[in-house]
């Protein structure tokens, strides 16, 4: 039966002990729709103290509510018996409620005296609240008392009894004189607990006559007043005898001899008391001493300290009072009165006792038919309290017999529910001190799944940030939740998810890739149902550009700048702060979408500008400073590294670590970032200073961890934004003190050398991480998975310890540790290593050789075994060599090539064969000593492959139609060579090709004359050799017909060939308008042709234009005046050949000035007519004004310009009253958003005093208050003078307490 997890659904997940077979506690949602139907025993929400003290003259008021499906009735017991609500009209129980309203107005409160209990019913079980006892609050008379006047002697103690009556509950005593006045209290004079005055010492102030103890009671609201206590104290140095004599020694009290006096306790008396206090209330222990002078208090536990947390000192350190007491507050305090003569001290023994308290309280169960649930009623106390269980309300050993329960002490069992058998458990545990009660409901449902969280929810999430998607449900049995992605993709608990108990499934880290629809399905065995919901991962919101510093002076402007990138689709807010506050109000500051600018700059401008940037989902916020400064003269500030710090200190010193304080040096304008504190060890490597550690730039101490045996000087640096400072003096040497070493050599390795050894090494520790003096390394080895013990040597000053003797290859296991004089280093690791390899014995057999074409062939062999090898197998190599070429018949000398083949391999292909071949293979077994034996060597053939390339293409004759091309046969034929493939095109100016055209030719063939060409043609020639396999790769040439003109035919000496390549005839040059013609004959073909040209008798390098597939090309932009040596160049970067014409001279002619006549332009003309017309205009319009004839207006002037005097303007700014806006345009404080208008400044200056209520209040004697209320403020012509009436006690008290 699946009872290992239960939903609790409503506000979170309740813990429980889980057994098996057992469910946990599942509460009905207060969702109307899944309660709708639902049945539910009685649950008990509200309810009154269990100690009620009333009010007599106010109604009794008794809560009891409950829920419930269906509606729990309600009913009441009193004392043990049935409280019959209807029959006593006073008494009134709310409609749909339990909640007793007792009216005792015209009765005996003391009737309604009692206990009371409620009772809620319905259905399905009886729920009960707790026992109520209520109580009548009183405030009895003080009794009939006269009291003694009180004559002292200077110097002695004293004690004023208070004795209020006993109230309920008890009142607040306070000390004052007739005047309602508090009496001053202070060291020497004090009020106990108990209300009593006490004074250490009294002294002619003291003398009055009236002391009044008045004592409040809290429901009542009255006050009652002992008599007045008078008190003389007598200076009997400063009193006559005629004075002296009219007092008898027995007129004093406690007439001990003026004079300094020991300590000793007035309260408490004797040397030693008890005191009991319950767990969780507040403990106050209180001494008061007598003395001469007057004594000082001081408290402390035995054998442990005062719980500072919780404990404070009052009146004075006379009342210790600690609060929300437990068990270790048990023991012995101790409170000592000293003065200069000496001290006194009083043990108080307190013991903790413990009303009964929850460790766990029972909860509700809803148990599915034949599930079993338990019921826990964990409490503690002192003594231990006594545990009895109830079944609505019905003690469970008289309730009906049920045999699925079983009742184990603290422990309810429920074994195997049925439908209709719900009911309402109570637990009550109790002790001498107090009780505790609970009700818990075991509800049998059998409901099929419902998903309470709300469909189609949309959760968003910042990248990188835990995602929780919630799927609350309800069902019994409890239903299994499992969850989809995008409804195909399952998801299980484990790494990136996590799914809670209560349905929630936890992406730990949300990525982008994380979005996406999820489904959770909740199942049980009544039926299934699904809810979706959709996950949205955003991108985080980052400053790109943060603000800042900035230094400005005074009257300028600066700008913050604050550039931001967030997720598109969310929709930010930016927000400015200055000094973590809100910006100014102030229409200097203006705010952009990624600025802030103030303009005009002050010195209270100066502080911290942070900038929040905020969406719904995040934020992210950076802040600058603002420095302002004088305007001129005040020199450029100079930015400078700081200076080096000084006054270094060290404070509390340990073996491993020391407190290090130091002063900054001056910032030079920028702010210090950081501090970089270095150390130098004087023992081990003195003069050589290393990096400790970094404090913020802050920080003037840092706590710095040490290690043992190092001579420590310590030394700090600032750095800022230009650099660090220098490095401040060294402080003194701090020696720590030696110790074992903390760590154990690092790179523990073992390998041998020999067949018979195994080199054992480490990398030593230095002598700052030794530790202490007495370095040395314990080796520990012994052979892996043998049965037998670690073998150690102690080695010193070494780095390896070579173990001799040892089996070939074969593991250990190896451990190094430091020790010291001071001890052992700690365990160290342990790591593998072996002893030495030796030649491998065996040789590979059985090998075959698979050749797959003519380039590549595959070998077979059979591996040795691992014993054989003798080492760490590598793997194989295989050698291998051609002998010759099958068409051969001679061997030829080829150098034997080798392929390696890691691991432990059978087989191996080897690359790049030389087709038509005979080679010769063997194979050897490989370790990191070396080679074993040969393989037996096998011999193979690789078959026929396509021909290499022909040796060489040339082009051994020219002529105007025809080329003659010669060639070489293949260095390497493959196989059986049958022929050539020649194939050519013709290459046209623009450096295309032509239609290609092929010949074939045998074998024995190696030249061929090709006619029928055009003259003066660049050709491209490709040819390729062929054997039965196909054709090789072929090789090209390029070669040109010659030119059909005699003049600019080339000389070519005796028996040599025409050169490959252009050759240039005549070139012309011409000068025209558009620039410098230049002609020239070419014949063949070239790929790169340009016209260079130079001012002549210049040094200047050479310019060149791309003249290609033309020849004539027009210099443009020559200067006028200038002479040009030009030329024409033909370069191929595949030929070193540069051919080139003669240079020719160009001369470019000045050009003649040109003067225009702007007297005969057109456009000219045109603008001096304009210019005349416009002015005969003006002078037209003159004449008339002035002819024009008119009254001034002068009644309109005044008007326009009347007394501003006279007009009425606002006195605060000035403004003309009837054109002012009236309305409040004052925006709102916080974030600010750019505007261009200006923001006007709240003016107004009411105030609530003008409308203040007036008149003093009193309390009368039954707590009413007496006052009136004026509805308009006026000064009174007697303010200052005391009132003719007496003060109210009233007021005197709630001014105090």
């Amino acid at each position: 039966m699946d009872g290992s997890r239960k939903w609790l659904l409503g506000l979170g997940a309740v813990v429980l002990v889980f057994l098996s077979h057992m469910t946990s506690a599942l509460e009905v949602p207060l969702d109307p729709k899944v309660l709708e139907g639902l049945p539910q025993p009685p649950t008990i929400t509200q309810q009154s103290p269990k100690d009620y003290i009333f009010d007599p003259r106010e109604n009794i008021v008794l809560h009891c509510e409950a829920k419930g499906k269906p509606q729990p009735s309600f009913s009441w017991t009193r004392n043990g018996t049935h409280f019959d609500v209807e029959k006593d009209s006073k008494v009134l129980m709310k409609p749909g409620s339990g909640t007793l309203v007792i009216d005792i107005s015209g009765e005996k409160a003391e009737v309604y005296e009692g206990t009371y209990q409620c009772t809620a019913h319905n259905d399905h079980g009886t729920a009960i609240s707790n026992n109520i006892v209520i109580r009548q609050s009183r405030s009895p008379l003080w009794s009939k008392e006269r009291n003694e006047a009180v004559v002292v002697q200077k110097g002695v103690p004293l004690v004023l009894q208070c004795q209020p009556p006993a109230g309920l509950p008890p009142p607040v005593i306070i000390w004052m004189d007739n005047n309602f006045q508090r009496l001053p209290l202070d060291k020497r004079v004090s009020q106990a607990l108990n209300g009593d005055l006490y004074f250490s010492n009294v002294l002619p102030d003291d003398t009055r006559n009236d002391y009044i103890c008045y004592a409040r009671f809290h429901y009542t609201q009255t006050i009652q007043q002992k008599q007045p206590i008078s008190v003389t104290v007598l200076d009997m140095e400063t009193m006559n005898e005629t004075v002296a004599a009219l007092y008898n020694i027995t007129d004093f009290y406690r007439g001990s001899p003026d004079g300094e006096r020991h300590p000793g306790f007035m309260l408490p008396l004797g040397a030693t008391s008890t005191k009991m206090v319950l767990r969780g209330e507040t403990l106050e222990l209180e001494c008061i001493a007598e003395g001469l002078p007057t004594p000082d208090i001081s408290w402390q536990k035995e054998g442990g300290e005062l719980p500072s947390g919780r404990m404070s000192l009052q009146n004075f350190k006379k009342t210790l009072r600690i609060s929300d007491v437990n068990e270790a507050d048990t023991g012995s305090y101790r409170c000592t009165a000293a003065n200069k003569l000496g001290s006194v001290y009083h043990d108080i023994k307190v013991t903790v006792k413990a009303a009964p308290f929850w460790v766990s309280a029972p909860r509700n169960l809803i148990l599915a038919p034949n599930e079993t649930g338990i019921l826990t009623c964990r409490v503690n106390g002192t003594p231990k309290p006594t545990i009895r269980w109830f079944v609505n309300g019905v003690p469970i050993e008289n309730a009906p017999e049920d045999h699925s329960r079983k009742v184990d002490e603290d422990t309810v069992i429920i074994s195997s529910v049925q439908s209709g058998s719900s009911a309402v458990y109570q637990c009550n545990a109790s002790n001498e001190f107090g009780y505790l009660m609970a009700n818990a409901f075991v509800n049998v449902l059998a409901e099929p799944p419902r998903v309470l969280t709300p469909p189609n929810r949309v959760y968003q999430v910042i990248s990188n940030n835990p995602a929780l998607l919630h799927c609350a449900s309800f069902g019994s049995p409890i239903p299994v939740i499992t969850w989809f992605k995008d409804s195909q993709i399952s998801i299980r608990n484990g790494d990136p998810f996590v799914i809670y108990e209560n349905g929630t499934l936890e992406i730990n880290v949300a990525q982008p890739l994380n979005s996406g629809k999820y489904t959770c399905i909740a199942t049980n065995n009544l039926g299934i149902k699904e809810n979706h919901v959709f996950l949205e991962v955003k991108e985080p919101t980052r400053i790109l550009r943060q603000p800042e510093y900035k230094v400005v002076q005074r009257g300028m402007s600066a700008l913050f700048e604050c550039k931001v990138k967030h997720d598109p689709s969310l929709i930010p807010t930016m927000t400015w702060l200055k000094d973590k506050g809100e910006l100014p109000d102030d229409e200097r500051f203006v705010v952009d979408t990624d600025s802030l600018t103030i303009k005009d700059v002050r010195g209270e401008d100066e502080g911290a500008y942070t900038c929040i940037m905020n969406t719904t989902l995040d934020q992210d916020s950076a802040s600058a400073m603002l420095t302002v400064v004088e305007a001129t003269p005040t020199p450029a500030i100079v930015y400078e590294k700081p200076d080096p710090p000084t006054d270094l200190e060290l404070t509390d010193q340990t073996e491993r670590s020391v407190q290090l304080t130091w002063t900054p040096g001056d910032e030079n304008n920028s702010p210090i970032k950081n501090f970089l504190i270095q150390y130098e060890d004087l023992l081990h490597q003195p003069g050589v200073w290393v990096n400790l550690t970094e404090a913020d730039g802050t920080s003037t101490t840092a706590r710095l961890q040490l290690s043992p045996h190092v001579y420590y000087s310590f030394r700090v640096l600032a750095q800022n934004d230009v650099g660090y400072s220098n490095p401040s003096a060294p402080s003194h040497e701090y020696r720590t003190s030696p110790a074992a070493p903390d760590e154990n050599p690092s790179n523990v390795h073992g390998a041998g050398t020999q067949p018979d050894n195994i080199v054992i090494s480490w990398t030593p520790l230095t002598g700052f991480q030794s530790n202490g003096q007495g370095l040395q390394y314990k080796v520990y080895w012994k052979q892996k998975d043998v049965d037998e013990d670690w073998s150690s040597q102690n080695v010193a000053n070494a780095s390896q310890f070579v173990l001799s003797g040892t089996q070939t290859y074969v593991p250990y296991e190896i451990k190094v540790q430091a020790f010291n004089h001071y001890g052992n280093g700690p365990d160290p690791g342990v790591v593998v290593g072996y002893s030495g390899e030796d030649f491998p014995l065996s040789a590979p057999e059985s090998v075959n050789i698979m050749v797959h074409n003519s380039t590549v062939a595959e070998v077979h062999w059979e591996p040795v075994s691992l014993s054989s090898v003798r080492g760490k197998l590598q793997g194989y190599t295989v050698y291998y060599r051609r002998e010759r070429g099958l068409h051969e018949t001679a061997e030829e000398a080829e150098q034997q090539q080798a392929l390696t083949f890691s691991g432990n391999r059978s087989e191996g292909r080897l690359p790049g064969l030389q087709p038509y071949s005979l080679y010769n293979v063997f194979i050897k077994v490989l370790n990191n000593k070396g080679e074993g034996p040969s393989s037996l060597s096998k011999t193979f053939e690789t078959p026929e492959g396509v021909p290499g390339p022909p040796t060489f293409l040339n082009v051994v004759d020219y002529s105007l139609d025809s080329l003659t091309l010669a060639w070489g046969p293949p260095a390497n034929n493959n196989g059986r060579l049958v022929g050539y493939t020649l194939s050519y095109q013709p290459v046209n100016s623009t450096s295309g090709l032509g239609p290609i055209k092929e010949m074939s030719f045998l074998a024995n063939e190696t030249s061929a004359v090709l006619g029928s060409l055009n003259s003066s043609m660049l050709y491209k020639f490709y040819l390729t050799a062929r054997t039965i396999k196909g054709p090789g790769p072929s090789i090209s040439e390029e070669a040109s017909t010659i030119l059909d003109t005699a003049r600019i035919q080339p000389t070519v000496g005796p028996g040599k060939a025409l050169p490959i390549g252009p050759l240039f005839g005549t070139i012309n040059a011409s000068v025209s308008e558009d620039g410098a013609l230049i002609s020239w004959e070419q014949f063949g073909h070239h790929k790169n042709v340009f016209v260079e040209y130079i001012v002549e008798n210049s040094k200047e390098e050479w310019k060149k234009e791309l003249v290609n597939g033309t020849h004539s090309h027009t210099i443009k932009g020559l200067k006028p005046g200038m002479s040009y040596r030009v030329r024409v160049v033909a370069k191929d970067p595949a030929e070193p050949t540069v051919h080139s014409t003669n240079e020719v001279v160009v001369t470019v002619p000045a050009v003649p000035n040109r003067q225009v006549d702007i007297a005969t332009q057109g456009w000219f003309i045109g603008l001096m007519c304009a210019i005349a017309l416009l002015i005969l205009v003006l002078l037209i319009v003159c004449f008339i004004k002035r002819n024009k004839g008119g009254k001034y207006p002068v009644k309109e002037k005044e008007d326009a310009h009347q007394d501003p005097e006279i007009q009425p303007m606002k006195e605060d700014d000035g403004t003309f009253g009837e054109y002012s806006d009236t309305e409040d345009h004052k925006p709102l404080k916080g974030s600010r958003t750019p505007s261009n208008g200006t923001v006007r400044r709240d003016e107004s200056d009411d105030s609530l005093v003008d409308y203040g209520e007036g008149g003093d209040g009193q309390f009368n004697e039954d707590g009413s208050f007496i006052g009136q209320y004026s509805g308009k403020k006026e000064k009174d012509t007697h303010e200052g003078n005391e009132s003719s009436e007496a003060p109210s006690p009233v007021n005197a008290m709630n001014s105090f307490v």
